[in-house]
């Protein structure tokens, strides 16, 4: 058995949308001794805790595994061609935090924390949110890392 962690970063500064928002999350999935994280070009690995985003602001234990890292690997390679190739990444729709989430199902059969998922509908649901929209709709993000596709 693996143990697999999520990484849950803190990345955005205080802002009044009308309602409590604890953070605006990015994550990561560790397992196999890598970092998975999803951004604008792709899925990208670096070794745990070596984003530009530095250490997390808490660790969620997600378990463990018994997928073998050669078939997980197959599985990021199968993902990164289709539904999390770089051209797919939404900042609000389909980001790390989907991501992640996904990622988590396949290992252990369960879900990442809804306080990370539903953090978007929560925000777009405040008027400061719907007047951000434009601007979060254009925004892309790049944590850096190695590209599981072998792509810069």
């Amino acid at each position: 058995m693996v143990k697999l962690l999520l990484k849950v970063f803190h990345t955005s500064t205080t802002a009044n949308y009308a309602k409590q928002i604890d953070g605006v999350w990015h994550t990561a999935i560790v397992v196999h001794g890598k970092e998975f994280f999803f951004g604008g070009d792709g899925i990208n690995h670096c070794p745990p805790g070596n984003t530009i985003l530095g250490p997390p602001d808490s660790t969620v234990d997600l378990g463990s595994t018994e997928v073998p890292e050669e078939v997980f690997m197959e599985y990021l390679s199968s993902l990164g061609e289709s539904t999390f190739s770089g051209d797919k990444y939404h900042l609000l729709d389909h980001n790390c935090n989907t991501f992640s989430n996904e990622v988590a199902q396949f290992l252990t059969g369960q879900k990442i924390p809804s306080y990370v998922t539903d953090l978007p509908s929560e925000v777009m649901s405040t008027p400061f949110g719907q007047a951000l929209r434009p601007f979060l709709e254009s925004m892309t993000i790049s944590p850096g890392g190695n590209n599981v596709r072998g792509q810069p």
